[in-house]
This record gives C-alpha cells, structure tokens and sequence, in this order.
C-alpha cells in the first residue's frame, strides 16, 4: 500500500508538471504569435539591454571606477533597447519577405545587407536614443559618434557574422530577436562600457611651443 500510494504521488506530481509545462508552452506560443510579437521583442531588449548595463556597472563598481549603481544610466539603456528592439522586429522580417529561402547565397545575402546596411542603423540609434536624455542632445550625439561609432562598428564585425549565419539560416523570422538579444547580452555589457566611457581629449600644442 505504501509502495502504491508513492506511485500514485508521482504520478499526481508528473501530471502537475505536465500542467505547468503546458501552460509555459501556451505562454511562449501566445508571446511569439504574430498579434504580441513587437511587445515580446521589445520586452526582451529592455530587459537584456537593462541587465547588460547592470552586469557593465557592476564591474565599474568592482574596479572602484564608480562608487554605487546609477539606476537612471540603466533606465536610459532600457529605452535605447526599447528603440533597437523595434529595428530589429521590422528587420528581420523585411529580410524574411524579400530574401526568401536558406540557400548559401541566400544567408550571404542577409549577412551582408545586415552588417552594412542594417548594424550602422542600430549604432546611431543606440547613441541617438540615449542623446536625448542628455543637456546637448544633438552636441553629444555628434560628439559620440565621432568618437565612438568606428569602435562598435568593429565589434559588430567580430561578434555578429558568425552569430547571423546561425540566425539566418536555422531559426523562423518569430525567434530572431529572442536570439539576437540572447548573443548580445554580452555585447550589451561592452556597448554600455563604449558609450560610458569618457573620452580623453587632448588639447592641440601650441605651434610657438615647438
């Protein structure tokens, strides 16, 4: 009897986490139908962008760079991820609608036409999204990406070839960004570092001096 009653826990305790698994299931299939996508894109990019800047500051906090969290910086990253996660929904499924098929050529396509045309879109508005918050939006703006856009844009050629392919070539237009945000996570944490990063200016030498 003991024996049986054991089993029947199990049971009742499988059958529990059917249940579960199959209200998950429901979740990430309403999450992903074409209705909520844009809200489930951009509410993963605010959510990997705001963590991505948490992890960042949390090193600077370590290294004594900064003494405690900056909760409006994170607030600020959410919103620029908040922008891209928009970009990147429209994206990929104009990529999707007009290259069609998972052929080589096919992939090459989509890679080249997302790292020349679709990445320098994204680094401007990072820097842009994030420039309105600040007391000379359209000064900074130019400032940063002056300085900074030749840094990221080199990151985007390290990070995102090898990345896409898997992107373009293995997963339907619904999970792209779910996937875009899970590889950039740590790009997150390196393009909240860029964009904090005060840029040391030095001043011309004067010609008499030489």
């Amino acid at each position: 009897m003991q024996a049986l009653g054991l089993t029947w826990r199990r049971i009742a305790s499988n059958l529990r986490s059917l249940g579960v698994a199959t209200g998950a299931r429901k979740v990430v299939n309403v999450a992903f139908s074409d209705k909520y996508l844009l809200y489930t894109n951009v509410t993963i990019s605010i959510t990997l962008s705001s963590i991505g800047d948490i992890m960042e500051q949390t090193y600077e906090i370590y290294t004594k760079e900064q003494d405690k969290y900056n909760a409006k910086r994170t607030m600020h990253m959410a919103f620029s991820g908040a922008a891209v996660g928009v970009l990147c929904h429209h994206w990929y499924k104009i990529l999707d609608k007009f290259i069609i098929g998972k052929t080589f050529d096919m992939v090459a396509k989509k890679l080249l036409l997302d790292q020349l045309i679709f990445s320098p879109i994204m680094i401007v508005t990072f820097f842009g999204s994030l420039a309105l918050f600040e007391k000379d939006p359209v000064g900074n703006f130019k400032e940063e990406v002056r300085d900074k856009f030749v840094t990221l844009y080199h990151a985007e050629w390290l990070v995102w070839p090898p990345a896409q392919i898997i992107n373009f070539y293995f997963l339907p237009t619904k999970y792209r960004v779910l996937y875009d945000n899970t590889i950039s996570l740590g790009y997150d944490v390196y393009t909240s570092q860029v964009k904090h990063k005060k840029t040391i200016k030095i001043p011309p030498q004067d010609s008499k001096s030489s």
